[in-house]
């Protein structure tokens, strides 16, 4: 299961198929197999006796309790993604779903996906969409330069190579 996500803030809507797939298997597995056998684990607590020092019972009362809020996040998330499932009319030019490859001032490549906020994944190389990185390469083609305004600073960037 992946690692929760809570939004804050503004943030696009946006998120590819294969993202509303993964979001939409954890709230399935959510509702027909983690939270009822969570509930069963506290029924069976609470026949032990008394309640107010049953560690099980509380427990799963936390447990329920945070399954319930990340269902409700994801309900209502859900209900207000847009799936972009193509590719844009130019794929020349950087957009939602791109991969781009970029190269730093000292010729240091890396290679990045602009996915949703809902999807941000560092170590598949998924970026948001709302990230400062993504936001200068919008719009962009191969060969354009960006400038990135970065928590660490300013940099520059070539994009090399764009595409879905």
């Amino acid at each position: 299961m992946q690692k929760p996500l809570q939004i804050k803030g503004k943030v696009s809507n946006y998120i590819t198929p294969e993202g509303y797939e993964i979001l939409s298997k954890e709230l399935a597995y959510l509702w027909k197999s983690k939270r009822p056998q969570i509930v069963r684990a506290v029924s069976e607590a609470a026949a032990m006796g008394d309640r107010s020092e049953n560690a099980e019972y509380i427990y799963g009362k936390k447990m329920l309790r945070q399954i319930d809020s990340r269902m409700r996040f994801l309900q209502k998330r859900l209900n207000v993604l847009t799936v972009v499932d193509r590719k844009p009319g130019d794929t020349s030019k950087v957009f939602f779903g791109a991969w781009v490859e970029i190269e730093d001032e000292y010729g240091n490549t890396s290679q990045f996906r602009i996915v949703g906020p809902d999807e941000t994944a560092p170590e598949k190389e998924y970026i948001s969409i709302d990230s400062p990185m993504a936001k200068a390469v919008l719009g962009k083609s191969e060969d354009d330069e960006v400038v990135v305004k970065r928590p660490k600073g300013v940099n520059e960037f070539v994009i090399k190579t764009v595409r879905y």
